[in-house]
């Protein structure tokens, strides 16, 4: 079968302190509730700076600075831990300081919604003028600036929402529209930050991967966030507005949307539709949520921890046609959670792990590295939900235990060989098995591994639509290095059937 291939991927990591404090979810909420409380006095106290945030173990993981196996050699717990040498520039991606992505959103803005100070602005450009593999053209979009008692007006007597850094108002975002929710100033905030660090994910993918722009032909985007307006709540589309940015001209594309699980389903579409040969070339890529920074901030205040939730995250991966190189995505190993399927954790692990590898004949020993919710620990043990990747992994040897794939003495090894520590930020759908995809595709390049299994879940009842679980999986193998023929007909069997047509209709001819 003539399989779609994985052929780069890019990483990359906002920091936005400002927007912890005046846009995560947790603080708009104790801002309404209660705006006295202590734990809104003592947040400020507990932000990181933009190097410490860089030489974090986690984050320089996830721009692949450092390995999972590297992450490893590092003690638990990681917050007071640093990279030694460590950079903002990665092999896949980047981390962006807030002052950069600030400008960046403004250069997105396509509706002048986003107002900048004089200050501000010339501050920024210069900025990003030094960036590596933002172009001329996009700088370019940052025009001179407004007054600062101009952005003052917006907020106080049109609702807009201040854009802040270092503590100080530089900037705002305005609503689009006078009544609709969906285009009040919040939302939109929340819509071009999505599409900021979507469009910079992007703009790694290409960079990093030496990648041709004008050769993707289709864009999914997979983040929590939807954009739309009264008539079409989430109508869409990021796809197509982030592709017109990263220079995709011969792209269109669209939005999928599964809350947490939805980077692998667009994975899965994304290899489908390049299988079927509709597409060529289908980029992945999924922005950032603000809602989520801070979002377990009350608990690490409570325990004198610094705020981990404190950056955007983003990635984008290329999937494209079978080149004989590139690890191959097995479309015929998909574990999918059904209707039926039921919500126990056993339940989800069998339909999402050992049902599409039975359809393989395989072990789950079969499959070097599972990557599962690849939640950071640092963060989400002190908020009490423990360690995520380790409890997938127990999960996953228990029934192999019970499949007798493993005996019961081998289960803290398979762990420790078939599992990884979680690297990736509160995000919901950033740590969904996804950030392995570009150490997945090295390490089979470089034969550490053969086979690696994506796993993605998510909670569809947070929509109040349905009390169901979800969930998908797709493996990852190295490519044997035979590419089937278009219509699976080769070149060679064509001449053979034309010649056999010939001597066919020569002898039909001789009879006659």
């Amino acid at each position: 079968m003539n399989y779609a291939v994985v052929k780069g991927a890019g990483y990359i990591l906002a920091h936005t302190p400002d927007m912890v404090l005046h846009n995560g979810a947790t603080q708009a909420t104790e801002r309404a509730i209660n705006p006295d409380s202590d734990y809104l006095k003592e947040l400020p106290k507990h932000l990181r700076s933009f190097e410490e945030v860089v030489s974090y173990p986690p984050n320089q993981t996830y721009i692949g600075n450092i390995t999972p196996d590297d992450l490893k050699g590092y003690e638990q717990p990681w917050f007071d831990k640093k990279v030694d040498g460590a950079d903002r520039y990665g092999k896949y991606g980047e981390i962006m300081p807030q002052d950069e992505f600030i400008g960046l959103m403004k250069i997105v803005d396509a509706f002048d919604l986003v107002k900048l100070s004089k200050e501000f602005t010339a501050e920024v450009k210069k900025e990003l003028e030094a960036h590596s593999y933002i172009s001329e053209e996009l700088i370019g979009k940052l025009k001179e600036g407004e007054e600062i008692s101009e952005i003052e007006k917006l907020i106080n007597e049109q609702g807009a929402e201040g854009l802040y850094n270092n503590n100080k108002l530089v900037g705002c975002v305005k609503r689009a529209h006078d009544i609709d929710v969906n285009l009040n100033a919040h939302t939109i905030f929340e819509n071009l930050a999505v599409k900021a660090s979507g469009v910079l994910a992007a703009l790694s993918l290409v960079e990093k991967n030496n990648i041709n722009p004008e050769d993707v032909e289709y864009v999914i985007e997979c983040s929590e966030e939807a954009c739309g307006d009264i008539n079409q709540r989430g109508g869409g589309n990021f796809a197509k507005s982030i592709a017109e940015l990263a220079g995709f001209v011969n792209a269109t594309g669209s939005d999928t949307r599964g809350f947490c699980a939805a980077p692998t389903h667009s994975v899965i579409e994304a290899a489908a539709l390049v299988q079927s040969g509709v597409y060529k070339n289908v980029v992945v890529v999924g922005g950032g949520a603000t809602a989520k920074l801070g979002m377990n901030g009350k608990d690490h205040v409570k325990k004198g921890l610094p705020i981990l939730e404190d950056v955007l995250g983003g990635f984008a991966i290329l999937i494209g046609e079978n080149d004989g190189v590139n690890p191959i995505l097995r479309t015929d190993l998909v574990g999918r959670h059904t209707v039926g399927t039921g919500s126990s954790p056993q339940a989800v692990i069998t339909s999402l792990v050992t049902a599409p590898l039975d359809r393989g004949n395989l072990k789950i020993t079969d499959i070097d590295k599972f990557s599962v919710e690849m939640q950071n620990p640092d963060i989400t043990k002190p908020a009490g939900a423990g360690d995520v990747p380790t409890s997938n992994y127990k999960m996953i040897a228990a029934l192999g235990v019970k499949r007798k794939d493993i005996e019961r003495s081998e289960l803290n090894t398979f762990i420790e060989k078939h599992g990884m520590e979680g690297w990736a930020p509160t995000q919901g759908h950033i740590p969904s098995g996804v950030p392995y995809m570009g150490f997945g595709r090295e390490d089979i390049l470089a034969g550490k591994i053969n086979k690696a299994m994506i796993v993605g879940k998510g909670s569809l009842f947070l929509g109040r639509m349905t009390n169901l679980f979800d969930g998908v999986s797709i493996v990852i193998e190295k490519n044997p290095g035979k590419v089937d023929e278009e219509k699976g007909v080769s070149e060679e069997e064509i001449k053979k059937l034309v010649a056999e047509a010939m001597r066919d209709f020569a002898t039909h001819l001789l009879k006659e």
